[in-house]
Protein backbone atom coordinates (compact mmCIF):
# COMPACT_ATOMS: atom_id res chain seq x y z
CA UNK A 1 0.00 0.00 0.00
CA UNK A 2 1.42 3.38 -1.01
CA UNK A 3 0.42 6.52 0.87
CA UNK A 4 1.68 10.07 1.03
CA UNK A 5 -0.59 12.09 -1.22
CA UNK A 6 -4.25 12.90 -0.73
CA UNK A 7 -6.27 9.72 -1.38
CA UNK A 8 -9.12 10.05 -3.88
CA UNK A 9 -10.06 6.39 -3.41
CA UNK A 10 -9.38 4.58 -0.14
CA UNK A 11 -10.11 0.93 0.67
CA UNK A 12 -9.75 -0.86 3.99
CA UNK A 13 -10.53 -4.59 4.31
CA UNK A 14 -12.59 -4.33 1.12
CA UNK A 15 -14.29 -7.65 0.43
CA UNK A 16 -16.78 -8.71 -2.22
CA UNK A 17 -18.27 -12.19 -2.57
CA UNK A 18 -20.58 -13.74 -5.15
CA UNK A 19 -22.41 -16.85 -3.93
CA UNK A 20 -20.00 -17.06 -0.97
CA UNK A 21 -16.98 -17.01 -3.28
CA UNK A 22 -14.75 -14.07 -2.39
CA UNK A 23 -13.70 -12.15 -5.50
CA UNK A 24 -12.12 -9.34 -3.47
CA UNK A 25 -10.40 -10.47 -0.28
CA UNK A 26 -9.78 -7.79 2.37
CA UNK A 27 -7.83 -5.49 0.07
CA UNK A 28 -6.37 -2.19 1.24
CA UNK A 29 -5.03 0.74 -0.75
CA UNK A 30 -4.94 4.49 -1.20
CA UNK A 31 -5.24 5.74 -4.80
CA UNK A 32 -4.03 9.32 -4.64
CA UNK A 33 -4.08 12.68 -6.41
CA UNK A 34 -1.82 12.46 -9.45
CA UNK A 35 -1.53 8.66 -9.45
CA UNK A 36 -1.40 7.03 -12.88
CA UNK A 37 -2.13 3.42 -12.00
CA UNK A 38 -1.78 0.32 -14.13
CA UNK A 39 -4.22 -2.17 -12.61
CA UNK A 40 -3.02 -5.51 -13.90
CA UNK A 41 -3.74 -9.20 -13.36
CA UNK A 42 -5.18 -12.25 -15.05
CA UNK A 43 -8.87 -12.67 -15.87
CA UNK A 44 -10.68 -13.38 -12.62
CA UNK A 45 -8.14 -11.50 -10.50
CA UNK A 46 -10.84 -9.05 -9.35
CA UNK A 47 -9.96 -5.94 -11.36
CA UNK A 48 -13.40 -5.34 -12.90
CA UNK A 49 -15.14 -6.16 -9.63
CA UNK A 50 -13.00 -3.57 -7.87
CA UNK A 51 -13.88 -0.95 -10.49
CA UNK A 52 -17.57 -1.74 -10.17
CA UNK A 53 -17.38 -1.37 -6.37
CA UNK A 54 -15.73 2.04 -6.85
CA UNK A 55 -18.59 3.00 -9.20
CA UNK A 56 -21.13 2.02 -6.54
CA UNK A 57 -22.58 -0.84 -8.58
CA UNK A 58 -21.99 -3.54 -5.94
CA UNK A 59 -22.70 -3.95 -2.26
CA UNK A 60 -19.49 -4.90 -0.45
CA UNK A 61 -18.02 -5.56 2.99
CA UNK A 62 -15.30 -3.47 4.57
CA UNK A 63 -14.72 0.21 3.92
CA UNK A 64 -14.44 2.02 0.59
CA UNK A 65 -14.41 5.78 0.12
CA UNK A 66 -14.37 7.66 -3.18
CA UNK A 67 -13.67 11.40 -2.86
CA UNK A 68 -14.25 10.94 0.86
CA UNK A 69 -17.75 9.52 0.39
CA UNK A 70 -19.46 6.15 0.23
CA UNK A 71 -19.87 5.04 -3.40
CA UNK A 72 -23.17 3.40 -2.52
CA UNK A 73 -24.98 6.20 -0.66
CA UNK A 74 -23.38 9.10 -2.58
CA UNK A 75 -23.28 7.49 -5.99
CA UNK A 76 -24.83 10.36 -7.98
CA UNK A 77 -22.45 12.97 -6.54
CA UNK A 78 -19.41 10.75 -7.03
CA UNK A 79 -20.23 9.83 -10.62
CA UNK A 80 -20.20 13.54 -11.55
CA UNK A 81 -16.47 13.46 -10.79
CA UNK A 82 -15.70 10.07 -12.35
CA UNK A 83 -15.14 9.20 -15.99
CA UNK A 84 -15.52 5.51 -16.86
CA UNK A 85 -14.79 3.45 -19.93
CA UNK A 86 -16.10 -0.13 -19.52
CA UNK A 87 -14.55 -3.22 -21.06
CA UNK A 88 -17.90 -4.16 -22.63
CA UNK A 89 -19.99 -1.25 -23.99
CA UNK A 90 -23.49 -1.08 -22.48
CA UNK A 91 -26.45 -1.90 -24.78
CA UNK A 92 -27.77 1.67 -24.88
CA UNK A 93 -30.74 2.30 -27.19
CA UNK A 94 -30.35 6.09 -27.17
CA UNK A 95 -29.11 7.62 -30.40
CA UNK A 96 -25.67 9.19 -30.62
CA UNK A 97 -27.28 12.65 -30.67
CA UNK A 98 -29.33 11.86 -27.56
CA UNK A 99 -26.24 10.61 -25.75
CA UNK A 100 -24.26 13.72 -26.68
CA UNK A 101 -27.05 15.91 -25.32
CA UNK A 102 -27.33 13.75 -22.20
CA UNK A 103 -23.63 14.01 -21.34
CA UNK A 104 -23.55 17.73 -22.14
CA UNK A 105 -26.45 18.17 -19.72
CA UNK A 106 -24.59 16.29 -16.98
CA UNK A 107 -21.38 18.27 -17.29
CA UNK A 108 -19.89 21.66 -18.08
CA UNK A 109 -18.71 20.24 -21.41
CA UNK A 110 -20.52 21.20 -24.61
CA UNK A 111 -21.70 18.80 -27.30
CA UNK A 112 -19.09 20.29 -29.62
CA UNK A 113 -16.27 19.46 -27.18
CA UNK A 114 -17.37 15.82 -26.96
CA UNK A 115 -17.68 15.67 -30.75
CA UNK A 116 -14.18 17.12 -31.17
CA UNK A 117 -12.61 14.38 -29.05
CA UNK A 118 -14.57 11.64 -30.84
CA UNK A 119 -13.58 13.01 -34.25
CA UNK A 120 -9.94 13.33 -33.19
CA UNK A 121 -10.13 9.61 -32.40
CA UNK A 122 -11.34 9.03 -35.95
CA UNK A 123 -15.11 8.77 -35.49
CA UNK A 124 -17.26 10.54 -38.07
CA UNK A 125 -19.97 11.78 -35.73
CA UNK A 126 -22.45 13.50 -38.07
CA UNK A 127 -23.39 10.40 -40.12
CA UNK A 128 -23.93 8.51 -36.85
CA UNK A 129 -26.07 11.08 -35.00
CA UNK A 130 -29.39 9.35 -35.69
CA UNK A 131 -28.13 5.82 -35.03
CA UNK A 132 -28.78 4.00 -31.76
CA UNK A 133 -25.57 3.49 -29.78
CA UNK A 134 -26.24 -0.25 -29.63
CA UNK A 135 -26.16 -0.46 -33.45
CA UNK A 136 -22.67 1.05 -33.78
CA UNK A 137 -19.54 -1.03 -34.40
CA UNK A 138 -17.33 -1.92 -31.46
CA UNK A 139 -14.74 0.67 -32.45
CA UNK A 140 -17.32 3.44 -32.84
CA UNK A 141 -18.80 2.66 -29.43
CA UNK A 142 -15.38 2.73 -27.81
CA UNK A 143 -14.45 6.08 -29.35
CA UNK A 144 -17.67 7.63 -28.09
CA UNK A 145 -17.25 6.18 -24.61
CA UNK A 146 -13.68 7.48 -24.46
CA UNK A 147 -14.87 10.92 -25.63
CA UNK A 148 -17.55 10.98 -22.92
CA UNK A 149 -15.08 9.94 -20.20
CA UNK A 150 -12.33 12.38 -21.20
CA UNK A 151 -14.70 15.22 -22.08
CA UNK A 152 -16.21 15.36 -18.59
CA UNK A 153 -12.75 16.36 -17.27
CA UNK A 154 -13.30 14.24 -14.16
CA UNK A 155 -11.11 14.04 -11.05
CA UNK A 156 -10.99 10.26 -11.46
CA UNK A 157 -10.70 8.33 -14.73
CA UNK A 158 -11.43 4.59 -14.55
CA UNK A 159 -10.74 2.63 -17.70
CA UNK A 160 -11.28 -1.12 -18.06
CA UNK A 161 -9.35 -2.36 -21.12
CA UNK A 162 -10.09 1.00 -22.78
CA UNK A 163 -8.08 0.46 -25.97
CA UNK A 164 -9.43 -3.03 -26.72
CA UNK A 165 -11.65 -1.97 -29.64
CA UNK A 166 -9.57 0.95 -30.90
CA UNK A 167 -7.64 0.83 -34.17
CA UNK A 168 -3.90 1.64 -33.96
CA UNK A 169 -4.30 5.29 -35.01
CA UNK A 170 -7.09 5.92 -32.49
CA UNK A 171 -5.10 4.12 -29.80
CA UNK A 172 -2.14 6.44 -30.32
CA UNK A 173 -4.32 9.55 -30.13
CA UNK A 174 -6.10 8.17 -27.06
CA UNK A 175 -2.81 7.63 -25.23
CA UNK A 176 -1.71 11.14 -26.17
CA UNK A 177 -4.88 12.45 -24.49
CA UNK A 178 -4.08 10.43 -21.36
CA UNK A 179 -0.46 11.55 -21.38
CA UNK A 180 -1.56 15.19 -21.38
CA UNK A 181 -4.47 14.74 -18.98
CA UNK A 182 -4.85 16.88 -15.84
CA UNK A 183 -1.86 15.99 -13.63
CA UNK A 184 -3.95 16.35 -10.47
CA UNK A 185 -6.42 13.70 -11.62
CA UNK A 186 -6.30 10.03 -10.70
CA UNK A 187 -6.10 7.60 -13.64
CA UNK A 188 -6.72 3.88 -13.16
CA UNK A 189 -6.06 1.81 -16.29
CA UNK A 190 -7.02 -1.83 -16.08
CA UNK A 191 -5.23 -3.62 -18.90
CA UNK A 192 -3.69 -6.87 -20.05
CA UNK A 193 -1.31 -4.86 -22.22
CA UNK A 194 1.21 -3.54 -19.72
CA UNK A 195 3.71 -2.72 -22.47
CA UNK A 196 1.13 -0.47 -24.10
CA UNK A 197 0.44 1.66 -21.02
CA UNK A 198 3.84 1.52 -19.30
CA UNK A 199 4.77 4.99 -20.60
CA UNK A 200 1.69 6.53 -18.99
CA UNK A 201 1.78 5.16 -15.47
CA UNK A 202 3.70 5.97 -12.30
CA UNK A 203 2.38 3.07 -10.23
CA UNK A 204 1.63 -0.58 -10.86
CA UNK A 205 -0.97 -2.48 -8.81
CA UNK A 206 -1.23 -6.19 -9.57
CA UNK A 207 -4.14 -8.32 -8.41
CA UNK A 208 -4.42 -12.08 -8.19
CA UNK A 209 -7.25 -14.15 -6.73
CA UNK A 210 -8.88 -11.07 -5.23
CA UNK A 211 -5.79 -9.75 -3.45
CA UNK A 212 -3.25 -7.05 -4.24
CA UNK A 213 0.04 -8.90 -4.63
CA UNK A 214 2.15 -6.01 -5.93
CA UNK A 215 1.96 -2.24 -5.43
CA UNK A 216 4.97 -0.28 -6.58
CA UNK A 217 5.91 3.11 -7.97
CA UNK A 218 7.53 3.20 -11.38
CA UNK A 219 9.22 5.86 -13.48
CA UNK A 220 6.90 7.54 -15.96
CA UNK A 221 8.27 7.72 -19.48
CA UNK A 222 6.98 10.58 -21.58
CA UNK A 223 4.59 9.07 -24.12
Amino acid sequence: MITGNKPLIRARELTKAFNKVEVLRKIQFDFNVGDRIALIGQNGAGKTTLIRCILGQYIFDGNLEVLGKSPRSNRVDILKEVGFVPQIPPPLKLTVKELLNFFAGLSDTTVDEYVEIAENLGLQVNPALGKPFVALSGGMKQKLLVAFALGKKPAILLMDEPSANLDPAAREIFFDYLGNYNKEALLVLSSHRMAEISGLVNRVVEMDFGKIILDKKVETVNH
